[in-house]
């Protein structure tokens, strides 16, 4: 089961314009958003596999007012170890060092290592 996430979101209904359509995003990914006590913050529980989907998804909406809450996900966003780089390059034998990066917001020396090192590996 991947590792959940909490991230909190300050001010979450004050920053964000149509806060409604944010909130079925995030309930549509799988995400868990609760309001923290009777505070006008609240608190995203969330995979990394949950965060990026809301992210693609906030960035492709055309609200510019959401545009905040897509940055702090990538902030709070953890990175890859090596080893899950490794079993998503297993799992896509063809992929390219962009299209890893682009997937795991990896630097370019640790995609082009994990192709490497999984070229290697290759009997």
């Amino acid at each position: 089961m991947a590792e959940k996430t909490q991230i909190l979101l300050r001010s979450f209904l004050q920053k964000s314009v149509e806060s409604y359509l944010l909130k079925a995003i995030i309930r549509d990914s799988g995400a868990h958003l609760s309001r923290k006590g009777r505070s006008r913050h609240w608190i995203l529980i969330a995979d990394r596999h949950q965060i990026a989907e809301i992210i693609i998804q906030v960035e492709q909406s055309a609200q510019p007012s959401w545009l905040w809450f897509s940055q702090l996900l990538r902030q709070q966003r953890t990175a890859l170890t090596h080893q899950e780089l490794l079993a998503l390059v297993a799992r896509n034998p063809s992929i390219s060092a962009n299209r890893l990066i682009a997937l795991s917001d990896c630097t370019l020396a640790q995609a082009r290592q994990a192709l490497d090192d999984m070229e290697w590996s290759m009997p």
